[in-house]
């Protein structure tokens, strides 16, 4: 595993082995950045479901002005900063917070904090067919407190699995749908007026 692109790019990243990590894989991450193009230059990132912190470093090597990582495991946190050092990223735009992902986005909103670009792999969730999905993926849409988060212009990335029928509320406007294996990437924005017009075309 390594960082695709960036003055960190082809860096190695190490992954802890055993504890429940499922990283973005590289050809995903590939496509997830080729799509926003310029829209990671110079934003403030926040990633939630750490793990190896590939989404949040490869922002940073492609040029973004900070990055925040929520990881729950202390253990995680740990694999995560070193990689950032290893990387040759700087750790002053780097912070990592070991926190569960739904405290700190209402600690963050409690705080007025705003953020460019938000990114969320999480653990896949189970096959839901019959019921609205309660996995983490669909959890983070639901959310009030995310909405907030998002800089005017601002866009989330969230990844969930085919298996997983999401439900995307009123609150997001989808912009683009990446489909990869069995990962699906959504790109969304607060809803907004017909009037402003979308980050990104819409296509399947």
């Amino acid at each position: 595993m390594r960082i695709i692109g960036g003055t960190a790019g082809g860096r190695s990243l190490k992954v802890p082995k055993g504890m429940g990590v499922r990283p973005t894989p590289d050809r995903v991450r590939q496509a997830i950045f080729n799509s926003l193009g310029d829209l990671v230059n110079g934003a403030r990132v926040l990633e939630l479901f750490g793990g190896s912190g590939a989404l949040s470093l490869e922002c940073l090597s492609r040029g973004a002005r900070s990055a925040l990582c929520i990881e729950l495991s202390a253990k995680h946190a740990a694999f995560i900063r070193s990689n950032c050092r290893d990387a040759g990223l700087s750790t002053a735009r780097f912070t990592v917070r070991v926190k569960d992902v739904f405290s700190a986005m209402a600690q963050l909103s409690k705080d007025r904090v705003q953020f460019d670009l938000v990114m969320a792999d999480p653990p896949f969730g189970e096959k839901n067919t019959d019921g609205r999905s309660k996995s983490f993926s669909q959890r983070v849409l639901d959310d009030p407190n995310l909405p907030p988060l998002m800089a005017e212009g601002g866009l989330l990335v969230l990844g969930h699995a085919k298996r997983d029928s999401v439900e995307i509320p009123p609150t997001w406007d989808e912009r683009k749908v990446l489909k990869h294996g069995d990962s699906i990437f959504r790109m969304l924005a607060v809803a907004m007026p017909a009037r402003e017009q979308p980050l990104l075309e819409s296509s399947a």
